[in-house]
């Protein structure tokens, strides 16, 4: 089935007092534009956008959606309809269209997949049930259950009014059937306005048959002002909570937890309070987090612990490591097996070899460090030379001693001391002493006090 979803996203959003489109407000690390985008790019080949304020900056950042998306302005609003018959020209060669909104960004993929394959008679309209739906567009349906018209709070009767069934405004249609539906939206109306509900008495009244598919209220929620952002967020973030709690992760407090990308994990994994996934996180067997911890597009092997307060972006740590408290991992850091980062090191674009340390008050950058070598306390490899960063290489079984600065490009050898306090220019070999500070002096019979 050829799908071409339309996302209408001009509105400014006057309550949410902000310079930036409403649909560019942002939900779990991204913006509500790219949420919903990336659903609909899971089932439908292209989307057209329709913009109008803060166009630019739409356009601008739904080139980084990696989706084929074209555009289309909406000179006025001119209301939901009228947005939709800017984009219906963009649709060429799909069998069904669906609307959905910018500032709609929770509607999961599989209600969308439902709504599509429920649309079979040419449309269907996706719809909530709410306990008290004053003020939104009810659903008049037929004896035999399909939708006939929506019946705004103004225009319902008595009777309509105690319907609790009401129209999200997102649906999906037959091309030829909405193309056809769209040409007959009049603006006789008090606002002067096309509204995209009204499709549904016209289309009815050719004897279509109008499915409805029922969402859950969170999904088919919008945001209107920061208020209601605020609402999204806490609704997103239970909803990555559970798909979590799901996949057999113990998590200590899932109100604390956000979860703002994709996350696999193994078994008896377990994460504390106050943590951050973010991107692509991977996690192995019986991993463990502490609290308060940042993780971005990281895989962590199994039987591995990271500790609290730690920052871990863009790196891989292997099976059996122990990360922090208070460490720091950054892009291309690589933790083999067995390995230690603790507290107050940095590392960024490094190799910590299989059982290697680097306990206390570190940073390693653009070095390759081999198995089971002791990186001692206060240890820096300066690489950047105010110009260009330069490698360090560190072997086998090697000690590093405390405070040393290891000005790079430099190696150091296998079974290699280096004492504390050195700062090391030049290559160590194998087996060797690298020692590099002033000989120490003593002045005697000294004092500060002087009489």
């Amino acid at each position: 089935m050829n799908v071409h979803t339309i996302v209408l996203a001009a509105g400014e959003g006057s309550r949410m007092k902000s310079n930036k489109a409403k649909s560019l407000q942002r939900i779990g690390g991204k913006t509500m534009l790219e949420m919903i985008c990336q659903t609909a790019g899971k089932i439908s080949k292209k989307i057209t956008l329709i913009v109008g304020f803060d166009k630019e900056s739409i356009l601008d950042k739904s080139k980084n959606f990696n989706l084929d998306i074209t555009s289309c302005e909406q000179p006025k609003p001119k209301g939901t309809g009228d947005a939709v018959k800017c984009g219906i020209d963009e649709v060429t060669e799909a069998d069904k269209v669906l609307v959905l909104y910018g500032d709609v960004p929770l509607i999961k993929e599989n209600t969308l997949k439902e709504l599509i394959d429920s649309s079979n008679n040419g449309i269907s309209i996706l719809t909530t049930v709410l306990d008290k739906p004053f003020g939104y567009g009810r659903v008049s349906k037929d004896k035999d259950g399909n939708a006939i018209a929506i019946i705004e709070e103004k225009d319902a009767t008595e009777d309509e009014k105690n319907i609790n069934e009401i129209f999200t405004g997102v649906l999906c249609a037959r091309t030829d059937f909405l193309k056809e539906g769209l040409l007959e939206i009049k603006d006789d109306n008090a606002a002067g306005e096309f509204y995209l509900t009204d499709i549904v008495s016209i289309m009815s009244n050719k004897g279509i048959k109008i499915n409805t598919y029922v969402a859950s209220n969170d999904e088919v929620k919008g945001a209107n002002s920061h208020r209601e952002l605020a609402e999204l967020e806490g609704i997103f973030r239970e909803m990555k909570a559970q798909d979590i709690l799901d996949m057999g992760i113990t998590v200590s407090d899932p109100s604390r937890l956000d979860v703002r990308g994709e996350v696999t994990s193994g078994k008896d994994c377990s994460i504390d309070v106050n943590v951050i996934l973010e991107g692509n996180v991977e996690l192995g067997d019986n991993v463990s987090i502490g609290p308060n911890c940042v993780i971005k597009n990281t895989s962590i092997e199994s039987n591995s612990k990271i500790d609290a307060f730690c920052h871990i972006d863009g790196a891989k740590v292997g099976e059996g490591c122990v990360v922090g408290p208070y460490a720091r991992l950054r892009e291309g850091s690589q933790i083999e097996a067995a390995a230690k980062v603790g507290n107050f090191v940095e590392t960024k674009n490094i190799v910590l070899g299989e059982g290697s340390k680097a306990n206390h008050l570190t940073y390693l950058g653009d070095t390759n460090i081999g198995k089971n070598t002791n990186v001692g306390a206060g240890t820096i490899t300066c690489n950047y030379d105010g110009k260009d960063k330069h490698k360090t290489a560190i072997g086998n079984e090697s000690f590093i001693g405390s405070n040393s600065a290891l000005v790079a490009p430099v190696t150091i050898g296998s079974n290699v001391t280096v004492a504390a306090g050195s700062v090391i220019t030049k290559d160590v070999p194998d087996n060797a002493l690298g020692l590099g500070r002033a000989k120490q002096s003593n002045k005697e019979n000294w004092s500060k006090k002087k009489d």
